[in-house]
């Protein structure tokens, strides 16, 4: 169990690594800070201390404490070893796959990795961020958290910016930023995969996307863009948007009201292969049989996809593969080489959830 100094020494840590206090800036006085976090004046001097001798703080006799140049003096200590991966989960998925992959290049180099999630939070993103300065890693691999909304952490980042860390991101990127990335062609792989219903004469087609990442939107606009290609079929097409903090439940819902109908798709292209699965259910509850009645297709080729019944039709994701350039790419930057975004572009892997209409 955390301590009470600890607490106040995380927290007032916390808000210097995040800009809150800048290098020079007075700090609050002891009482000010014994408010703040309702401790006595000797745990905020046990606090204090400590960061005192980690350079984030120091003291003139009489005229109070102030912001080190905590920055500088992390760049002269680092030496570590340590690689942080930020992802917006772990242990499921394709994730565990990148991961793996990042690992194997970065330990043969004689590094490690320190792992955090943000499930797709933006405060849980910036925990991460701020525990991986706290740690002194000396690079980031990050995916980035709702890459498709503004991000409220634009000033963490330009802090490890200025601290001379290296991030590179995976998934995904973020407009605003220019760190090196590798994702995959997200948008052209599912105009690839409309336009393969579209073969199978699979003219009314529902897409169901997560609109808070990049990926999502740009698989989307993928779709869009197939049926713009269709004119004369367009108004046939049904499109589903969420955000990963909606209750998916109700999504589900939403799902079973329009294959309810007596003039329902035919098919249905999901944001990933997770949601994809999820919906083949759905559609079994409802007395529909995939693929005979309903043609689903998903994206990411997720390790199960080839094993439920019926196997999913999908777009394969190079998640090892994703995990070993990245992890080849961030140490090139330690190493002050210069890094080139990678895109991929996806293999579609067809299987029995899709069949001719």
């Amino acid at each position: 169990m955390e301590t009470k100094y600890e607490t106040v020494k995380k927290g007032i840590k916390a808000d210097i690594i995040a800009g809150t206090y800048q290098t020079g800036d007075k700090l609050p006085t002891e009482s000010d800070f014994m408010h703040q976090f309702g401790v006595s004046r000797y745990t905020i001097r046990r606090a204090v201390g400590e960061l005192q001798n980690e350079r984030f703080i120091y003291r003139i006799q009489g005229g109070g404490m102030f912001v080190d140049d905590w920055q500088s003096e992390r760049v002269v200590q680092v030496n570590n070893k340590m690689i942080g991966v930020i992802t917006t989960h772990i242990a499921d998925y394709i994730f565990p796959n990148i991961i793996n992959g990042i690992d194997r290049i970065v330990s043969d180099n004689g590094y490690s990795i320190l792992i955090s999630n943000t499930h797709n939070n933006h405060q849980k993103e910036r925990q991460s961020l701020i525990r991986m300065l706290d740690s002194d890693v000396e690079a980031m691999i990050i995916e980035p958290t709702q890459s498709a909304l503004p991000n409220p952490n634009l000033d963490i980042y330009k802090k490890i910016r200025e601290a001379g860390i290296p991030i590179l991101c995976v998934n995904s990127h973020y407009d605003d930023l220019d760190f090196p990335y590798i994702e995959t062609n997200d948008l052209e792989a599912e105009q690839r995969l409309v336009e393969y219903l579209f073969t199978q004469e699979h003219e009314k087609v529902l897409g169901v996307f997560q609109v808070d990442d990049s990926q999502g939107v740009h698989r989307m606009n993928g779709f869009v863009q197939s049926y713009l290609k269709h004119p004369k079929i367009s108004y046939l097409s049904e499109i589903l948007m969420y955000q990963s903090s909606d209750e998916m439940a109700k999504i589900f819902e939403r799902i079973t009201s329009i294959m309810s109908k007596e003039d329902h798709p035919t098919a249905i292209t999901c944001y990933n292969d997770k949601l994809a699965i999820q919906i083949i259910d759905v559609i079994r509850s409802l007395d529909l049989r995939v693929p005979e009645d309903v043609s689903v297709a998903g994206f990411d080729d997720y390790q199960l996809s080839e094993y439920i019944d019926p196997s999913l039709t999908t777009m394969a994701h190079p998640k090892e593969k994703m995990g070993i350039d990245a992890g080849n790419a961030i140490i090139k930057m330690i190493n002050k080489e210069n890094v080139s975004s990678i895109t991929y572009d996806p293999e579609m892997i067809i299987r029995n959830s899709t069949k001719r209409n």
